[in-house]
């Protein structure tokens, strides 16, 4: 027998084995086309530096963070969700984009999680806040993978919408909503250079007034990005603070923004009358942030919106409303398959 012909013979028998054999094939580390095995192990670091190992497919996700199910919305994980955080019906978006959402149980929220919760929903993957790292580590133990995400600057919004990415198997639709957030904030970056003087803007709480951003929270960043200068930079911390009516009265802010999610509205400022001399009550320089999709005053990746909000009331002549609604249409189709009424 010629060399050709043993090749060929060879080639025949093995053959031959694959297609009687094909789940044996798997031992010897053959991808069986019928069924092919594209979920492996990965690891991968969390936002709070841990290592975090996920076996196989994610089928099932418990998102215990507004901003994490939102993402998962975006980036088209939201069919494997099978547990959100409290007060989803809070959300417009989840009515609007995914209403089966608002029939998900409820796992809690960061002041109140529930753990137990969580686990009777047997999820391949848990995705939480930074604040919950003692509940992630009683589930690590349980056997269940999970992530910690703390999304307070433009650096760790896209690091976390990645990492949503991976562990989920929606790493080309995350790179996407990545390539969107750079485009926007390069939009942003182009409209506001050479602003010769930018006005002081304090950030108001949810709760009150008398709580504001301090310089290391994502609305302070959100501030300095729309080309203004946040009042309370002087503050050290990077979660909402209280101050006093003298320390808000000296600070003396043009321009005041009241969050979507607040209490209260403009009119409660304006008939204030401890507020009645400072600069932005005297021109009527108070804003509310849109409340019709989601909370952009937060780290979540519309943010890019509310930065370009902040840029058209700063500055209506550089970016106008109608700027701003055509962008609102054009994130909320491609991610999240909503036509806006215009």
């Amino acid at each position: 027998m010629n060399s050709k012909h043993s090749r060929n013979s060879l080639l025949l028998i093995v053959l031959s084995f694959l297609l009687l054999f094909p789940a044996a094939c798997s031992g010897f580390g053959f991808l069986n086309p019928l069924n092919p095995q594209t979920d492996s192990s990965r690891t991968v670091t969390d936002q709070a530096g841990r290592q975090v190992t996920i076996e196989g497919s994610v089928e099932r996700i418990v998102s215990g963070y507004y901003i994490s199910t939102s993402v998962c919305i975006a980036i088209g994980a939201a069919d494997n969700l099978v547990g959100i955080e409290a007060r989803a019906d809070s959300r417009p978006i989840y009515a609007l984009a995914k209403p089966e959402l608002l029939e998900l149980p409820s796992v809690g929220s960061v002041r109140d999680f529930n753990t137990e919760a969580c686990l009777d929903l047997d999820p391949d993957l848990v995705i939480l806040p930074y604040r919950l790292r003692e509940a992630a580590d009683i589930i690590t133990e349980m056997g269940v993978p999970v992530i910690l995400v703390n999304p307070e600057s433009y650096p760790e919004i896209v690091e976390m919408i990645l990492l949503i990415g991976r562990v989920t198997g929606k790493t080309d639709f995350a790179e996407r909503l990545v390539a969107w957030i750079e485009d926007s904030r390069n939009e942003i970056d182009r409209l506001a250079a050479g602003i010769p003087e930018k006005p002081l803007v304090y950030m108001c709480g949810v709760n009150s007034w008398l709580f504001t951003a301090p310089k290391d929270m994502y609305q302070a960043a959100m501030i300095k990005m729309a080309g203004g200068r946040n009042a309370t930079d002087d503050i050290e911390g990077s979660g909402w603070t209280e101050i006093s009516y003298e320390h808000l009265l000296v600070i003396d802010p043009e321009v005041m923004i009241i969050p979507s999610e607040a209490g209260y509205g403009r009119d409660d400022i304006f008939s204030d009358p401890m507020l009645t001399q400072l600069s932005a009550v005297k021109t009527g320089r108070i804003y509310q942030m849109p409340s019709t999709h989601e909370a952009w005053d937060s780290p979540v990746p519309a943010s890019m919106l509310g930065v370009k909000w902040l840029l058209s009331v700063l500055y209506e002549n550089i970016y106008s409303n109608e700027d701003l609604k055509q962008a609102t249409e054009d994130y909320y189709t491609e991610f999240f398959e909503i036509l806006m009424a215009r």
